[in-house]
């Protein structure tokens, strides 16, 4: 799922590209990307965008007249921007639906078979605030309201991390990642960190997320994002399963839960525990290997 680095660049993306177009029409290719009926897509029609938000992980095209259109892209939606100087058309079996600008097409697409990613029509800011989730945005929090809302439940620092109620726009990949650059292990209880680790936490996130944006936004160099994707290279542990850690050269390690993983480095995160992955260590009994030693 695209997280806050990706979205920001999609923002960022589109914002140069549609802030004053008009959006003349909508086709839609798959009628159910559309979740409401009331106020109609036509509504949004002939009016120009005036400036693109960032809601957590949803982008909002923000129209003239207190009027917006909100897209959430789920797990593999993307966006494929068609220039208006240039011709040519949008991959057909992905495409859900393609949005005619004055200045270009853009096209919402989704691979797989689920389909997941959603258009909502708002006719107001108030009615906005209902596809908010809630979650603290992580770039403009402060210390302190990070670590109130952090320990508002008692979590893993994982799942504290990836629960959009209370931090914003975070997802599997980025938590991995903020985990590796904290020296925390991802089964760590909010609740029991201390003031230090809390701290660490929080610099962490901030550091792993700006960092991120930035390197995304020097990729692109101006050009429509065309690669947004989870796993990238540059990452320290996520996606890098039996890899070296960057760090301390030790084997990332990954815990394996319903359709997502947590990768970790053992070494630099767990004082060389190999957390238990509850298929595999079920699987293994007592052959299951708890340390890197073993």
């Amino acid at each position: 799922m695209p997280e806050l680095p990706d979205v920001e660049t999609y923002r960022e993306a589109l914002a140069a590209r549609l802030t004053g177009a008009t959006l003349r029409d909508v086709e839609l290719r798959n009628p159910f990307v559309l979740r409401t009926a009331e106020p109609p897509l036509a509504s949004l029609f002939g009016r120009k965008v005036a400036g693109i938000e960032r809601l957590g992980k949803r982008l909002v095209l923000a129209f003239e007249g207190d009027a917006f259109l909100v897209v959430h892209l789920m797990i593999a939606g993307r966006f494929q921007w068609l220039p208006e100087v240039k011709s040519g058309k949008p991959p057909g079996r992905i495409t859900l639906a393609v949005l005619d600008f004055s200045t270009g097409k853009l096209a919402l697409t989704e691979a797989g078979t689920k389909r997941r990613a959603s258009l909502h029509v708002v006719p107001d800011r108030a009615m906005l605030a209902e596809h908010d989730p809630g979650g603290l945005e992580p770039l403009t929090a402060s210390l302190s309201e990070f670590s109130l809302r952090l320990r508002a439940e008692n979590h893993t620092v994982k799942r504290a991390l990836t629960d959009p109620h209370l931090l914003s726009g975070i997802g599997n990949a980025y938590s991995d990642e903020i985990l590796h650059r904290a020296k925390l292990s991802p089964l760590a209880l909010t609740r029991k960190l201390d003031e230090s680790e809390v701290a660490q936490l929080f610099t962490a996130t901030q550091e792993v997320l700006t960092e991120w944006t930035a390197r995304l936004r020097d990729e692109a160099a101006g050009a429509f994002p065309a690669r947004v994707t989870a796993f990238r290279p540059q990452m320290a542990v996520h996606g890098r399963y039996k890899e070296p850690c960057p760090v301390c050269g030790a084997p990332v390690q990954r815990i394996v839960y319903a359709e997502s993983e947590s990768n970790y480095c053992a070494r630099c995160q767990t004082g060389g525990v190999v957390l238990a992955d509850r298929a595999l260590s079920r699987v293994l009994h007592k052959s299951f290997k708890r340390t890197l030693e073993d």
